[in-house]
């Protein structure tokens, strides 16, 4: 975690120094913020974006938390636990640790928190029947695995993904409340980023009489929570208020006292609302205005260090081939793997980050993002791909773009008619991407630079719950995405690809690609008895990464990982544009606030100083 936070913080920095400010705020309100529209759930087990986990960190209190520490750095901390114990190891090679919950830790309705909350909770969002996106976080638990056992049912579902019969419906996640304060986990192995899953909002506590209406995270009159602050109003589509917890075990150390927490998706009308002092921190601007705001608002414009890659994925089981192609089977899936890679050539990622970006963003070679490492403190991404005349999968270099562009179009031409410079039997694509003025550019751009070859692709945006739930259901054909560390370690860019992961928007094992026997997976090296050959995503990807988690040896899981990473890019299906940085506009007499990598921010400790 040192090493990881190390970078974030060296990533920090306020693009100059000067002294144009505006208007300060006002406290006697509250402090008024913009992060996203309406949040696709605060459920923390249901929640998967970063604006949603930003709301459940000031409204739950788990076992871990971020904070900063006297001097400004961030470190994980015990929340709802008095301390975190190291992990006791065990003959099986399991590992356990037990946790003592805080003294007076009550509910907002005044009931108290207890260690069985935890159990409900971890395995309400691990379990079959609520399929959670991140439930597959939780499989470094004993017992997980025995949850997810299962066999073919001989049924499909609408879209002919295959139906399981899970065998054991009563199994469990090894977690205990040995009493009402004491929690005891097992591990199914020692991991190395134990504490920051437990940061993270899917472990947070839930009560089951309270989720047992399966509405209740949609109105402030249901909404039970531990956190610092009680949702205390939701007006949908415009605005989530969140009222300081008086009953929060910490609560004489919370010193903002509502959040209100403004929904919108349209950067124009964010930096009004900044500009005129409604709102004090927004996370976006239009990008046709960084350049003015850089130079006009030079104390409150901010980039920062944000672990994460923007990219852009295909539909595995998108048909590209010309119509007329006499591909089939495993030549027609390997053609597909070829063609997305040259296409992923044609894109000039300098002239998105610099021209578009236009916030330090950095052109990406690799899905890892820059600010992962390995064991031995270098740059994940850089020690990525096999060439050796540049780092990860692309060349990235400035003067590299029209050799790419060169060989992707000769690699086309194995598949498509090419005549006058243009490709004339390319399939039409449809391009999604979520409401922003920032990804709508990116789309213009993307649209232009295959049309320049011939490729006709139109452009679909969709309000940002509308536009999730489409793209995970993979009712798309290529579409806008991006992914934000979760917790310090490279598995959690890899992990999501699983088959049976909420996260896999793009379908890696479901549907026609489930029977698609093309991938090879050799272990024996590392000592164990895998060595696969021609099998499918569910019996390559996903036992590699089951093996990543299980495996103890650093160097070894690190060697894996690579190995992960190189099979997604070879699939073509995820094309990596930039590492992101953090953009927002925070009013400089907001004192107090701070952000982690992973981009949650954290208002409970704001003040805001008054101006003359």
């Amino acid at each position: 975690m040192k090493k990881f936070l190390a970078i974030a913080l060296v990533l920090v920095m306020v693009l100059s120094l000067g002294a144009c400010s505006k208007k300060g705020g006002d406290a006697s309100n509250g402090l008024s913020v913009c992060l996203a529209s309406e949040p696709q759930s605060i459920d923390p087990a249901l929640n998967s974006a970063v604006d949603g986990a930003t709301m459940l960190a000031h409204l739950f209190s788990g076992l871990a938390k971020w904070a900063q520490d006297k001097d400004g750095k961030l470190q994980i901390v015990p929340d709802a636990a008095t301390e975190l114990p190291e992990g006791v190891k065990n003959a099986d090679g399991t590992v356990t640790y037990t946790y003592t919950l805080r003294d007076g830790l009550t509910w907002s309705d005044g009931k108290a928190v207890t260690a069985n909350d935890f159990v409900f909770a971890w395995n309400r969002a691990a379990g079959t029947e609520l399929a959670a996106d991140y439930g597959y976080m939780f499989e470094v638990i004993d017992g997980y695995s025995k949850i997810w056992e299962s066999k073919d049912s001989g049924k499909k579902d609408a879209d002919g993904n295959p139906i399981p019969e899970y065998i054991n419906p009563d199994a469990k996640l090894n977690v205990v409340a040995k009493d009402d304060k004491t929690l005891v986990v097992t591990l199914a192995s020692s991991v190395a980023y134990w504490n920051e899953l437990l940061a993270f909002p899917t472990y947070y506590p839930v009560r089951e009489d309270v989720v047992s209406n399966e509405s209740w995270a949609t109105d402030p009159k249901t909404y039970v929570c531990n956190g610092p602050y009680t949702m205390t109003e939701w007006k949908h589509n415009s605005v989530i208020t969140l009222t300081k917890n008086e009953k929060f075990y910490d609560a004489k150390n919370v010193t903002m006292e509502a959040i209100h927490f403004y929904l919108s998706d349209d950067s124009n009308n964010m930096l009004t609302n900044f500009k005129n002092g409604s709102w004090q921190l927004i996370d976006d601007v239009p990008t046709n205005e960084i350049e003015t705001l850089k130079k006009d608002y030079p104390n409150e414009f901010v980039v920062a260090g944000q672990i994460g890659t923007y990219y852009v994925c295909w539909n595995i089981n998108e048909q590209i081939l010309p119509a007329d192609s006499k591909l089939t089977g495993t030549d027609a899936e390997k053609a597909k793997e070829e063609i997305r890679n040259a296409v992923a050539l044609l894109l000039d990622r300098n002239y998105i980050a610099e021209k578009i970006g236009q916030a330090g963003q950095i052109p990406a070679s690799s899905f890892v993002a820059m600010g992962m490492t390995n064991p031995d403190g270098t740059q994940f991404y850089e020690t990525a791909g096999h060439s050796k005349e540049f780092k990860g999968y692309y060349n990235v270099a400035a003067d590299s773009f029209e050799s790419n562009f060169n060989a992707a179009v000769e690699t086309l031409k194995k598949y498509y008619d090419y005549k006058d410079g243009k490709f004339t039997n390319f399939p039409t694509l449809t391009y999604l991407y979520n409401t922003g003025e920032g990804h709508k550019a990116i789309g213009e751009y993307l649209q232009s630079a295959l049309a320049a070859v011939g490729i006709t692709m139109n452009l679909e945006n969709q309000e940002w719950n509308t536009f999730l739930e489409t793209r995970k259901n993979g009712d798309y054909s290529i579409a806008r995405n991006g992914w934000v560390a979760d917790y310090n370690d490279p598995i959690c860019f890899l992990d999501m690809w699983v088959t049976g992961s909420g996260n896999n928007d793009v379908q890696f094992g479901k549907g026609a690609h489930a029977g698609v026997k093309l991938y090879n997976l050799d272990l024996t090296k590392f000592g164990y008895d895998v060595n696969v050959k021609n099998g499918t995503w569910a019996e390559t990807y996903d036992v590699l990464i089951s093996t990543i988690k299980s495996c103890e040896d650093n160097d070894k899981r690190y060697e894996m990982m690579h190995m992960a990473e190189d099979m997604l890019m070879e699939t073509g299906c995820i094309v990596p544009l930039y590492f992101y940085t953090d953009i927002y506009m925070i009013d400089d007499s907001v004192k107090g606030f701070f952000s982690n990598p992973l981009g949650y921010k954290y208002f409970m400790h704001c003040t805001v100083e008054k101006t003359k």
